[in-house]
């Protein structure tokens, strides 16, 4: 069951602490005291979540330097709460990977993977639960089922068989939300996430209900190029619609960026545009003849980490195109050569596809929605009283459709059968990083061949990604409407191809 969409206290922590390390880049006098200041600000007598005020500042302690893009401080050495703040006080890109950490002190290290009898064990005289057990796990205490875990190889029978779904399945939340098994345990039985397998798509992070997964930000030093009079432009991914509140177009987004000091806003649906165009001819020339068994989308970046991680012998099968944001990137450099470029989507991942060094991103910063509105409430801006005036404009509904699940595929089926009627096109599509295992699987297996593969690591797509605000159902239903809002349906193909020549 997702908590996405509901105004837990996590989600307010969370939030409250951008907030408070937005302020500090734009108030602070004296940084290091203010920022020592910052668990007792946040953290009041009386706030006793953990049953423990002294734990619940030591967890705040560790949200800040990730705000700030520090790394956690080693639980068993004296490392100061503002240790490398000089070097991250700066106006560009600062990255210590890794991206996602677990903050030791808040994890609850819950049962990774067991059976319980609750107490709607009726003590039923047929005993189902004890006959189906293979192990002889199940005996009966005070007439009430009860498991030895010592017992238990974790089969499950016993619980499908319970007439009064009496026996309940626990499972790691954290563990439960990851694709990759890439959530392991420490000596202590917290969770700790193995780098070499995580694809950073964040979904461990917003299923942990202690707040206990976060990943690093650059909020503070985005602020600082905002302050340095330097030329920076934003691009805003299409699953925008709804993040910032109902009612809010990309009119009055584009107006209250620019009231906080952005130079200007495009949409990053017009590098979709461009990569749908693009795959569309891919498709026609390489995967329609049988030069190519089949073809991987290449816009989710976690997607793309599963396949080179995983499935090697599928990465000359990903797709070449530029990702729309690091397209609408390019686009921009050739209008503002001179600008820094700032990414604003709904995906953690895209941090890590901003600092590559294999692909040149052209982007200098990349904030979530859920940073950007906590830079938004710093400076007292409410995107849905803004009054818009300035236009966001140029992308088609193609291009906009990549933010949910199936999206990608659709916009480049529709430009194959725009540019290439006489093409046959098959597309599939995977959201969820077990189901884009499984889809990789059998296009490895020869099962796929001649289609048209769409990952999407987070279920449902970008709208479902870590940064994001909303209940999955509004945010698809208010892209669908943005969608339906496009001038033009899908792209025209010479202005496109113009366009690439020029990146």
């Amino acid at each position: 069951m997702s908590m996405r969409g509901i105004d837990t206290d996590v989600k307010k922590t969370r939030r409250r602490v951008f907030k408070e390390v937005a302020d500090l880049a734009y108030d602070s006098v004296n940084l290091k005291d203010d920022m020592e200041a910052l668990p007792y600000k946040i953290v009041k007598e009386g706030d006793t979540d953990y049953g423990n005020i002294y734990r619940m500042r030591s967890i705040v302690r560790e949200r800040i330097r990730l705000a700030m893009g520090l790394s956690l401080r080693p639980e068993h050495e004296p490392v100061h709460l503002t240790q490398g703040l000089e070097e991250s006080n700066i106006d560009e890109k600062y990255y210590e990977p890794p991206l996602m950490q677990v903050i030791p002190s808040a994890c609850h290290a819950c049962p990774e993977n067991m059976y319980k009898v609750t107490d709607r064990c009726m003590g039923c005289l047929a005993h189902p639960c004890r006959e189906v057990c293979p192990r002889g796990a199940i005996s009966f205490v005070e007439g009430k089922s009860f498991i030895d875990q010592e017992k238990c190889i974790k089969c499950g029978k016993c619980k499908s068989v319970c007439p009064y779904d009496a026996i309940s399945h626990m499972v790691r939340p954290c563990r439960g939300a990851c694709g990759v098994d890439a959530i392991e345990n420490d000596e202590q039985h917290r969770a700790t996430i193995n780098p070499e397998k995580c694809v950073s798509c964040g979904q461990c992070m917003i299923s942990c209900p202690f707040g206990a997964i976060a990943d690093k930000s650059q909020i503070f030093q985005l602020i600082r190029a905002l302050q340095s009079g330097k030329k920076i432009i934003a691009q805003v991914a299409p699953s925008f619609a709804g993040q910032f509140g109902p009612g809010v177009t990309g009119d009055s987004l584009k107006t209250a960026l620019m009231q906080l000091g952005f130079d200007d806003v495009y949409e990053t649906a017009l590098g979709a545009d461009l990569g749908c165009v693009t795959e569309a001819k891919h498709y026609h020339e390489e995967i329609a003849t049988g030069k190519k068994a089949f073809a991987l989308t290449s816009c989710c970046p976690s997607w793309s980490a599963l396949a080179r991680k995983f499935f090697p012998e599928t990465i000359d099968n990903i797709s070449n195109a530029l990702t729309p944001m690091v397209a609408t990137a390019r686009l921009i450099k050739v209008d503002h050569p001179d600008a820094r470029v700032v990414f604003i989507g709904p995906c953690a991942s895209k941090k890590l596809e901003a600092s590559r060094r294999t692909v040149r991103s052209n982007v200098d910063f990349v904030v979530t929605f859920e940073e950007m509105m906590a830079i938004f409430e710093s400076r007292g801006i409410h995107p849905e009283a803004v009054e818009p005036t300035e236009r966001l404009e140029g992308a088609t509904g193609a291009g906009r459709g990549y933010g949910i699940a199936g999206g990608v595929a659709s916009a480049i089926e529709s430009c194959v059968r725009e540019f290439y009627p006489e093409t046959e096109v098959h597309i599939e599509h995977a959201e969820g990083l077990a189901d884009c295992k499984k889809m990789l699987m059998l296009a490895k297996a020869g099962k796929k061949n001649g289609c048209l593969i769409e990952g999407m690591a987070c279920p449902g797509g970008c709208i479902a990604g870590a940064g994001t605000n909303l209940d999955l159902n509004v945010a698809a239903k208010a892209l669908s409407e943005y969608v339906r809002e496009a001038d033009d349906p899908v792209p025209d193909y010479d202005n496109r191809q113009e366009s690439m020549t020029k990146l």
